[in-house]
C-alpha cells in the first residue's frame, strides 16, 4: 500500500519537475505500474482492502460461530462471551482452528452490527381532544408495612400531555373498565380516540396492518364513552410513545422511593394529587412558555362529554356449591341459599363481586384480592340455619358475626338454655320481614323487662305490627263542632264560686 508521502512525491516530480514514470520508478524505488496509477487516478490517496478472507479451517463453523453471536447480542454486554470463550465453545464442538480466526470474525461482526443504523422515526402532532394513549406499568410500594407490587393504569393526553394514573391489584379487563373511568372523570371529558397496544383485555385477535378483532366489552366501553379504538403494531412501543415515556418518569418522580400507604384508595387519592402537582409544574415540550396544566385547561373544551361510568364488569357463568359458594380469582364468596346448586352469573366489578340467579343479585361483596380467602354474609344461609338451628354454635359464616348489641345480649343470655339456639334462630328469621332495627329494639325492651327469650320478643314485635285501633264511633261531618271544647278545669272552679256568692246573697237579704 502505497502512503500519502509517496503519493505526493510522485504528483511533485512528475507535475512540478516534468519528469516521466520511468525516471520516477528508478529514483523512489517502486514499480513502474505504481507510478503510472497514482498519475492517471488523480487520488491523493490509496487503502487496501482484501476481497476474500481465506477461511479454510473456519469456513465450515462459520453459521455457527454467527448464531452463537446473534443470540448473545441480546443480552446485556457484560454477559456475553469473550472471543477466548467462543473458541473454547467451538474446539469443544470439534473446531480445529486458530483462535485468531474466531477473533477477527466476530471483531468484525460486532462491528458491523454496530454501524447499522438506527430506526428512523416520524414526530408525531394531535389536535386538541383528538387521542389519549393508556398503558400498564407494575411499581413497587409498602402497604401495612409489607412491600407490595401494584399495577398502574396510566393515561396520558396526546395534546396537553396531562397524566393519569391509578394503582390497582390486578391488570384484568374490569380494571381497564373502572380506569377508563376513572380517568374520564378526571379529566372532566373524553377524547375522540384512544391507542392502545395489544393487550388481551383488549384485543383477541391481530391481523395484517392495522385489523384487530377487538373484544366484545371492550368494545361495549367504547361505544359507550365514543371512542374510537386504535391499536399499535405488536412490538412498536413508539407508536405510544408519550406513554411509554410517562411511565418512567412517573417511577422516578413518584415511586423513588417507594411510598409507604395502608390502603389502596389513600394511594389513588394521593396519585391523583400528584398528577396535578406535577402538570402544573411540568413545561410543555411544545409550548414552552406554558405548564402542562395551563395547556390541559385550554383543551378542555374540545373534550366531548362525559357520559357517565360504564357498566365495567367482567362476566362469566358457573354453578354455585352446595354450601352456597361460588369461586372467582381464587377467593370463595357466599351467595343466597336459594341459588345452591344452581347456575348463576359472576360479575367482577373493580372493587365489587356480584352474583345474579335469573337476573336477581343474590349476592354483592366486596372484593378481596388476597388468596385463598372466603368471604361470608351470615344472612345467605339463614333460610339453611332456619332449618339446623344447631348449625348457628360451629357454623363457619356465624363466626365473628357482627350483630347490633341487643341481639348479641340477648344471645349470651340464650346460650344456656336447651333451647336457646332454636329460641335466637327464630328470632333472627323475624329480621327479613321486620328489619334488624326493628328486631333490635324488641330485644332491646326484652332486655329491660329482664326477660330473655324468643317467644316475648316475638310477642313485642307482633304488637308493633298491630295497626292503630280504630275510633269506637266515627261522627258524620254534618255534626262536627266548628270549635272544639277546650277541656278547661278552671271553669268548674269559676262555677263553685259563682254558686257560693249567689247563696251568701240569699242569706243575707233574708235577714231582718
Amino acid at each position: 500500500m502505497t502512503g500519502v508521502e509517496t503519493i505526493a512525491r510522485i504528483r511533485f516530480e512528475h507535475f512540478q519537475n516534468g519528469k516521466g514514470i520511468k525516471r520516477i520508478a528508478r529514483e523512489l524505488g517502486i514499480a513502474r505500474d505504481t507510478v503510472r496509477k497514482v498519475l492517471r487516478s488523480g487520488a491523493t490517496s490509496f487503502s487496501y482492502k482484501r476481497e476474500v478472507q481465506p477461511q479454510r479451517k473456519l469456513g465450515p463453523w462459520v453459521d455457527v460461530l454467527r448464531g452463537i453471536l446473534e443470540a448473545e447480542a441480546k443480552l446485556p454486554r457484560r454477559e456475553r462471551r469473550s472471543t477466548i470463550r467462543l473458541f473454547e465453545e467451538l474446539r469443544g464442538r470439534g473446531y480445529e482452528g486458530a483462535h485468531d480466526s474466531i477473533h477477527r470474525f466476530t471483531k468484525a461482526w460486532r462491528l458491523a452490527q454496530a454501524r447499522t443504523p438506527a430506526q428512523a422515526f416520524i414526530p408525531l402532532r394531535f389536535d386538541p381532544a383528538e387521542a389519549y394513549q393508556f398503558d400498564w406499568s407494575h411499581e413497587g410500594i409498602e402497604l401495612h408495612g409489607l412491600p407490595v407490587t401494584v399495577k398502574l393504569a396510566q393515561m396520558r393526553l396526546a395534546y396537553s400531555r396531562m397524566p393519569f394514573v391509578r394503582a390497582y391489584f390486578r391488570e384484568s379487563q374490569e380494571m381497564v373498565f373502572d380506569a377508563h373511568d376513572k380517568a374520564f372523570a378526571f379529566y372532566g371529558g373524553v377524547c375522540r380516540r384512544g391507542i392502545y397496544d395489544n393487550m388481551k383485555t383488549a384485543v383477541e385477535t391481530v391481523f395484517v396492518g392495522r385489523a384487530r378483532e377487538y373484544n366484545q366489552r371492550f368494545l361495549q366501553m367504547c361505544s359507550h364513552h365514543l371512542v374510537e379504538p386504535v391499536a399499535c403494531t405488536p412490538a412498536s412501543g413508539w407508536e405510544k410513545g408519550q406513554v411509554e415515556n410517562q411511565v418512567g418518569t412517573i417511577r422516578d418522580v413518584l415511586f423513588r422511593p417507594r411510598p409507604k400507604v395502608k390502603t389502596l384508595s389513600e394511594l389513588n387519592a394521593w396519585l391523583a394529587d400528584q398528577c396535578i402537582a406535577y402538570a402544573r409544574r411540568a413545561r410543555h415540550p411544545e409550548f414552552k412558555d406554558r405548564t402542562v396544566f395551563e395547556v390541559f385547561e385550554e383543551e378542555k373544551a374540545s373534550f366531548m362529554p362525559y357520559l357517565g361510568p360504564f357498566a365495567g364488569f367482567a362476566e362469566k357463568p358457573m354453578r354455585a356449591t352446595t354450601t352456597c359458594l361460588i369461586a372467582h380469582d381464587r377467593n370463595k364468596y357466599s351467595v343466597d341459599a336459594r341459588a345452591a346448586g344452581r347456575a348463576v352469573l359472576v360479575r367482577a366489578y373493580a372493587e365489587r363481586i356480584v352474583v345474579l340467579l335469573d337476573g336477581e343479585v343474590v349476592a354483592d361483596h366486596p372484593r378481596s384480592f388476597k388468596r385463598d380467602q372466603i368471604v361470608y354474609d351470615p344472612w345467605h344461609y339463614l333460610p339453611v340455619l332456619m332449618r339446623k338451628p344447631g348449625a348457628l354454635r360451629n357454623g363457619a359464616p356465624f363466626k365473628d358475626w357482627n350483630l347490633p348489641a341487643p341481639l348479641m345480649s340477648v344471645w349470651a343470655r340464650l346460650r344456656h338454655h336447651i333451647d336457646g339456639d332454636r329460641q335466637f334462630v327464630k328470632i333472627l328469621g323475624r329480621v327479613p320481614e321486620d328489619g334488624i332495627a326493628a328486631v333490635a329494639q324488641a330485644c332491646s325492651e326484652a332486655l329491660e323487662a329482664g326477660i330473655a327469650s324468643g317467644d316475648v320478643v316475638m310477642a313485642i314485635l307482633a304488637r308493633k305490627r298491630q295497626p292503630p285501633i280504630p275510633p269506637s264511633i266515627t261522627t258524620p261531618d254534618a255534626l262536627k263542632l266548628k270549635a272544639e271544647p277546650v277541656a278547661d278545669c278552671a271553669r268548674y272552679d269559676n262555677l263553685r264560686k259563682n254558686k257560693g256568692d249567689a247563696r251568701w246573697n240569699d242569706t243575707s237579704s233574708s235577714r231582718p
